[in-house]
């Protein structure tokens, strides 16, 4: 009698749930009452043949958000919920993300830093016209380069600088040069001083995590040589405004940070809102050194990204 009873609640539940059929029409294709298709659904539920599991991605990203803020001690955490676990659709929207969190925070008068690569131009390609009056927008560090490949440091600026109808500072430099004595001359050079100066000013910094794979931006713009490349991959996890830092979140080429061009990781802490916008499966172990070195108070990612961060099983596994 159970074993019966249980079979028809079963496919009594098969036919509301996965086929979408009416209790009504149930009622009519198993030739049975209606009110005995309800007592049979709800039959299934105490038995456990029906388990209904309610994904509400608002809450969920704002528990995560919570967490993450209070593990690594971060003033704001904003999660965006990618619909595909794909770093490049992870970018976009993680980009736009970050276009609407700088928009709820930005002022007039405001200084704001921006480094350069993919994650930030697609941002500033999702940026919310807003008028400033008297904010500025400077370059954190250098970006020319002979490459064929693309940093899109001038893109970015451009693209900010005419979101806010204001004018951008450039760093017309590389991001590394070749040796210290011709970095710290070039430092010298009274509008380069003033653009860095302006930068370490900025009271909003915006960056993402770079990584050290073989395909990284910075090795594909050919600021290193090979030996120095490997000295990077041996060493390194990631980068911030192409300064490089171990597992720990500590500088691990000195030598190579001394002829780096633009905001340092130190400078970087100072600031009022410091905002990382990163992920994908590519960057955690960057993303995760780089919140340990604190360098960031606010850190804008994807539900995937964040949920390896705390640990928990995702899709990357």
């Amino acid at each position: 009698m159970n074993h019966n009873k249980d079979k028809l609640a079963i496919n009594v539940a098969k036919l509301y749930y996965r086929s979408e059929y009416s209790q009504q029409r149930i009622a009519e294709e198993l030739q049975i009452s209606r009110p005995s298709v309800s007592r049979l659904l709800q039959y299934a539920k105490e038995k456990g043949f029906v388990r209904i599991q309610i994904y509400d991605p608002v809450e969920d990203t704002a528990y995560m958000e919570r967490r993450l803020e209070e593990q690594m001690h971060l003033q704001k955490v904003c999660i965006a919920v990618s619909t595909i676990n794909d770093e490049e659709e992870i970018k976009n929207y993680i980009a736009m993300k970050a276009a609407e969190y700088l928009n709820s925070i930005v002022q007039d008068g405001d200084i704001i830093g921006v480094g350069w690569g993919t994650t930030l131009y697609n941002m500033s390609r999702c940026l919310i016209p807003q008028q400033l009056r008297g904010a500025q927008i400077v370059q954190l560090e250098g970006g020319v380069t002979h490459s064929k490949w693309k940093n899109y440091s001038r893109e970015i600026l451009e693209n900010f600088a005419n979101n806010y109808s204001t004018i951008a500072q450039y760093l017309p430099l590389p991001v590394l040069f070749s040796s210290l004595q011709v970095k710290q001359m070039v430092d010298q050079d009274r509008h380069i001083k003033r653009v860095l100066e302006m930068g370490r000013q900025a009271n909003i910094a915006i960056f993402s995590a770079g990584t050290v794979r073989p395909d990284a931006l910075f090795f594909r713009l050919d600021y290193t040589d090979e030996d120095e490349k490997a000295m990077i991959q041996q060493s390194a996890v990631g980068d911030i405004c192409s300064r490089f830092f171990n597992s720990e979140g500590n500088i691990c080429t000195p030598k190579l940070d001394a002829r780096t061009v633009g905001i340092t990781l130190e400078e970087l802490r100072k600031k009022e809102h410091s905002i990382l916008v990163a992920g994908g499966a590519g960057k955690v172990e960057a993303i995760r050194a780089a919140l340990k070195g604190h360098y960031a108070n606010v850190f804008i990612t994807d539900q995937f990204t964040a949920k390896a961060l705390l640990g928990e099983k995702t899709d990357f596994d």
